[in-house]
């Protein structure tokens, strides 16, 4: 005896509504448990739905550019006694590929004789962009998956210290700087008071949303999450050590290394002086600095300083190349190099950055113009 249930679109986080970017059945479909329905696009990721039953599609009820939300109808399924299993049992039959013989390992591979902790199909290093997608992409071919990730929260530095945070605080900044842009036209608002408590707590907030949509995801496709520091142990094995140094042993069948970028560290830079900061620190928003060297106009210098530009910093930026934000359509830089020229208190291109010597008043930074053929010096506190 079937049955036709309604299938809602889940909770994907704290989101007003997402963008259906692809429907990926159609009426007459037969899917399985966990077989994708249809991609959304938020913000800042595309991510695929998974369907909860099995069954055969009887009516699709979204389309593409339609704004779902939370419990929005999806799509009507008919589910008969034990088509679920049936489905199931044939989604979780053995890949094709993995007929194929495994490459031989290199000579140089270690090799692990101790007993694992966890097994996977696939192991996915590293919860970024890349590795999230490869993982819920994986799980959605019924592979067991278990994805590592360093540390708290996944979604790597994009959505934890990177394009989400600076977005979220770059809104502010556009609010900031049109309020007083009003003036112009008759509506003058009083200077704005910063609370760097609540404008770092707003911030979080914003992220944390992002990356609870992307826990519930991984938790609805069974992806298995270890938090921890992976290190490859043989071919086939990854130890994972927690920041308590417990340690858990992964064997797997294949990996996908998505481990993901850091910061530079150059080396006339003093790294231990705290008046120094990376782009992950600038986000941190510890404080407002009365006056601010940015190194580097492309475009994550540019976001920072347009931050603490509207919150009061006096901006000086230096750029190596000729042109701000290097390898951009010179037509679209142009305004916002206008627009930054009037805000900033310089704007030094095809300037190189020699030396930066801490001080008791402040950062004294040595530059050597390219096109000028000589050095200056400028102190920063």
């Amino acid at each position: 005896m079937s049955s036709i249930i309604e299938l809602k679109m889940p909770d994907i986080g704290d989101f007003d509504d997402v963008d259906v970017i692809e429907v990926l059945v159609a009426p007459g479909d037969t899917i399985g448990v966990e077989d994708s329905l249809i991609s959304v696009e938020s913000d800042k990721a595309t991510m695929e739905i998974p369907s909860p039953k099995g069954g055969v599609v009887k009516e699709v009820r979204v389309k593409v550019g339609d704004k779902v939300v939370e419990g929005t109808p999806i799509l009507m399924l008919e589910v008969a006694a034990g088509a679920e299993a049936v489905v199931g049992e044939k989604a979780a039959e053995p890949d094709p590929a993995e007929s194929v013989e495994t490459p031989v390992a290199a000579p140089a591979a270690a090799s692990y004789s101790g007993d694992v902790d966890l097994h996977a199909e696939v192991v996915v290093l590293g919860s970024g962009p890349g590795g999230y997608t490869a993982a819920f992409r994986a799980a959605d071919l019924g592979k067991q998956v278990v994805l590592v990730e360093r540390y708290e929260s996944i979604g790597g530095v994009c959505l934890n210290v990177g394009c989400i945070p600076s977005k979220a605080l770059l809104h502010t900044a556009q609010v900031i700087n049109e309020a007083a842009e009003f003036g112009d036209i008759g509506v003058t608002f009083g200077r704005p008071e910063i609370d760097l408590d609540k404008l770092r707590a707003h911030k979080d907030s914003v992220v944390g949303k992002l990356t609870g949509g992307l826990k519930g995801l991984a938790k609805q496709r069974k992806v298995q999450v270890v938090h921890g520091y992976g290190r490859f142990t043989s071919a086939n094995t990854l130890e994972v050590e927690s920041d308590d140094g417990n340690k858990t042993v992964v064997g797997f069948n294949s990996a996908i290394i998505a481990a993901g970028s850091r910061v530079t560290k150059l080396p006339f830079i003093p790294w231990d002086d705290p008046r120094v900061m990376d782009s992950t620190d600038a986000l941190e928003l510890a404080e407002v600095p009365k006056r601010l060297l940015v190194v580097g106009g492309g475009i994550i210098g540019l976001e920072m300083a347009t931050v603490y530009d509207a919150l009061g910093a006096k901006v000086s930026v230096v750029e190596l190349s000729p042109d701000l934000i290097p390898g951009v359509d010179r037509d679209v830089v142009r305004p916002l190099e206008r627009r930054i020229k009037k805000r900033y208190e310089n704007i030094w291109l095809n300037t190189k950055v020699t030396a930066i010597e801490p001080t008791k008043t402040g950062l004294k930074c040595a530059f050597e113009g390219v096109s000028k053929g000589s050095p200056q010096s400028k102190g920063v506190p």
